[in-house]
């Protein structure tokens, strides 16, 4: 039985301050392009102290601006830093060429902890955590942008921890660079949860996204910025999360002015299947791992047990499971699994597949994330040599949508030499320009 998404207790009440609460401003901080941990002062006397997140993040005290959100300020990053990560490490990123403009504003980095709960679970209440970026403008208002992460292999490797994510900071710098405020949720089991990993759990990364989107609006009214346009972006996993969240931002009437994905896996399910049947000499070697994840997941959220036994051969569950709990990274568990997909997994579950009539299989069918009317134009960016997702698994929103009449799709080639990395990339550039456009009309 599906369980509706709903604003947990706490974040409804952060709605409701916004109207009856005065938030005091939080003193300035001069921070390095280093992030270090520094205790941020309450927000106002009105303020019930800080909140007990401690055993959460020990590293530093946090700013109460509700009964279930806390922030603190973690580090600035530099004009001249956010130029590095544009040029320097943008090539040490990927090898495929993507052209940005220089970062125009020194960027203050926040770590928020949010209350919210798990809806597979019965709403069993949790604490995530998550980033907001916001640039030194001097303006009053700036367009928001929601960034959904994809894949990582660590625990950390997250929005709230930039400096341990590339595609965080590409974001950051090419977007609260250039004046918008970007926030991201860690989802739950990343980053500050204390959950197992929610890897592609449908209910989980909506609620997770749109509690962080409160958590932000409420950190935002503490510190005087007020959010113009809100705008979605998202890469691979975080493409399949972008949908998946605005689709449940459509079904609450939050506007979201416009939404970009790159290398999304629309269909969880035909894109298993796709990997399993169809295999090709240019899938990428961590296809095993995402599967293994996925499996994991779906057995600790749904209350499968036995799940990722029945799916993965006994000689690889270990590492499955390891690699899933953060015990191994992907260097430590890429020569303990198979190269090839369907080496990893048993051959029933292989098989079950083309019918898909198993508890798991109607779950991946269910967790399709563009079957519905959207009322927001989007952007989907596919690359010709994605060794992840396939283009027509990446524009299949696009047809869709004209046959319900629904917001304008616009499939976005990002060229002949654009693999999974090189589609992101190109991706974050294409839609900066679009987004911009929005705005000025």
């Amino acid at each position: 039985m599906k369980k509706q998404v709903v604003i947990s207790t706490p974040l409804m009440a952060v709605l409701l301050l916004f109207s009856v609460v005065g938030f005091g401003q939080q003193g300035t901080t001069r921070g390095s392009d280093n992030l270090a941990p520094a205790a941020a002062k309450d927000v106002t006397s009105t303020a019930a102290g800080h909140l007990s997140f401690d055993s959460i993040d020990s590293d530093g005290q946090y700013s109460v601006v509700s009964s279930g959100v806390g922030f603190r300020y973690i580090g600035t990053y530099s004009v001249k830093r956010l130029n590095e990560v544009l040029t320097s490490e943008l090539s040490e990123f990927t090898s495929f060429k993507a052209e940005y403009p220089p970062a125009r504003y020194p960027v203050k980095l926040y770590r928020i902890i949010y209350h919210s709960v798990i809806p597979e679970q019965n709403n069993r209440p949790t604490i995530a955590s998550g980033l907001i970026a916001i640039p030194e403008t001097g303006l009053p208002t700036m367009p928001l942008v929601s960034y959904q992460h994809g894949t990582v292999f660590t625990k950390t490797a997250v929005p709230s921890h930039p400096d341990e994510s590339m595609e965080t900071r590409l974001m950051i710098a090419e977007f609260a660079g250039q004046g918008y405020v970007v926030i991201g949720a860690d989802y739950f089991g990343k980053g500050l949860s204390p959950e197992a990993d929610s890897y592609l759990v449908k209910a989980s990364t909506q609620q997770a996204c749109l509690d962080m989107l409160f958590a932000a609006r409420a950190v935002g009214s503490a510190l005087k910025v007020q959010f113009g346009p809100l705008f979605l972006s998202g890469w691979s996993q975080g493409g399949w999360s972008t949908m998946v969240f605005l689709n449940k931002l459509d079904s609450l009437g939050i506007s979201v002015k416009a939404a970009a994905i790159a290398s999304a896996p629309n269909d969880l399910f035909a894109i298993l299947n796709r990997w399993m049947h169809a295999p090709a000499a240019i899938d990428a070697v961590f296809l095993p791992a995402l599967i293994a994840l996925q499996a994991n997941a779906y057995e600790e959220y749904y209350q499968l047990p036995g799940l990722a036994a029945s799916a993965i051969k006994a000689e690889y569950l270990q590492t499955s499971r390891d690699l899933y709990l953060n015990k191994l990274t992907w260097e430590q568990a890429q020569p303990k699994l198979p190269k090839r997909l369907n080496d990893l997994l048993r051959s029933d579950f292989i098989n079950a597949s083309s019918v898909g009539d198993t508890r798991f299989y109607r779950i991946v069918q269910d967790s399709q994330d563009y079957r519905w009317r959207s009322a927001t134009p989007l952007h989907t960016y596919y690359g010709d040599i994605d060794e992840v997702v396939p283009s027509y698994i990446a524009t299949l929103p696009v047809q869709y949508q004209e046959i319900m009449g629904g917001a304008t799709v616009t499939a976005v080639d990002a060229g002949n030499l654009a693999n999974h990395r090189g589609t992101f990339v190109y991706g974050v550039a294409d839609q900066k320009k679009w987004f911009d456009q929005l705005i000025s009309k």
